[in-house]
């Protein structure tokens, strides 16, 4: 069985802690105060740009799932591990750190894609930016026109997105390794036909982007943050990439 790397095991520790921390500090609050929100929202704090990257589980106590972070952990491990002991620590949490925050920057900005033009059409078509606030927190708005209505949908999705969770992390952890082992065989819980990396990350990435644009959900629950999949894996392929072309010669990636 291969052996955890340090940096890995630490980072599955603060995982851990910060989903107990979900479950039992304050009713939800701990999640308020963690989980990344979208900047238009009052939740929105600064930190949570980091914090969300280490947070799993939902909002209130019907909504944690245990199968999120054992899922991401597992991963982590799986990836992050053979990734750490080549690249050594700092360079391996370079990546996954920075993988979180392309993962931020892409999902907040299609929320953003998706706000600001129908925001505007709603500002045009009459509704004063206090009404469609009042709309957005209370989830509630009448005397308004269908088109202003579908309008007040998208906004309030984008609004009152929250992402938590380090998949956008571990998907530029995958990145690096299929990049450094792309003849290595994987496969899916679903689909238990083994794959090389150089076809396999690939795929998970189109299938995330699919579903993303689309709302169609392969393998995970509707209200996954595809996007940040995408972002992290785009920003672990990038990373590596330049690493390689720059820093690297062909002998040390094997």
């Amino acid at each position: 069985m291969m052996r955890i790397s340090e940096t890995v095991k630490h980072l599955i520790i603060i995982n851990v802690i910060m989903f107990v921390g979900t479950l039992f500090i304050a009713n939800g609050s701990f999640y308020e105060w963690f989980a990344m929100y979208f900047p238009k929202n009052e939740a929105f704090r600064p930190w949570q740009i980091i914090t969300h990257m280490f947070m799993h589980g939902g909002a209130d106590m019907h909504q944690f799932s245990i199968t999120h972070i054992l899922f991401n952990m597992f991963a982590l491990w799986m990836f992050g591990t053979p990734v750490e002991q080549v690249l050594g620590s700092k360079k391996f949490l370079f990546i996954y750190l920075s993988a979180g925050l392309g993962a931020v920057l892409l999902q907040v900005g299609f929320y953003y894609f998706q706000y600001i033009p129908n925001y505007n059409a709603l500002i045009a078509s009459g509704l004063s930016p206090e009404n469609i606030k009042s709309a957005l927190v209370s989830g509630q708005a009448s005397g308004v026109s269908q088109a202003q209505l579908e309008s007040l949908k998208a906004v309030f999705s984008a609004y009152n997105a929250s992402m938590v969770g380090a998949s956008g992390c571990i998907m530029g952890i995958m990145a690096a390794f299929g990049m450094m082992n792309p003849e290595a065989k994987l496969m899916m819980i679903f689909l238990p036909i083994p794959i090389k990396a150089k076809y396999f990350i690939p795929g998970i990435i189109i299938l995330d982007l699919i579903s993303g644009l689309t709302g169609q959900s392969f393998f995970s629950p509707s209200n996954t943050a595809y996007m940040a999949h995408v972002g992290g894996a785009l920003t672990g392929f990038f990373i590596m990439w330049y690493w390689k072309k720059n820093q690297f010669n062909q002998n040390r990636w094997y």
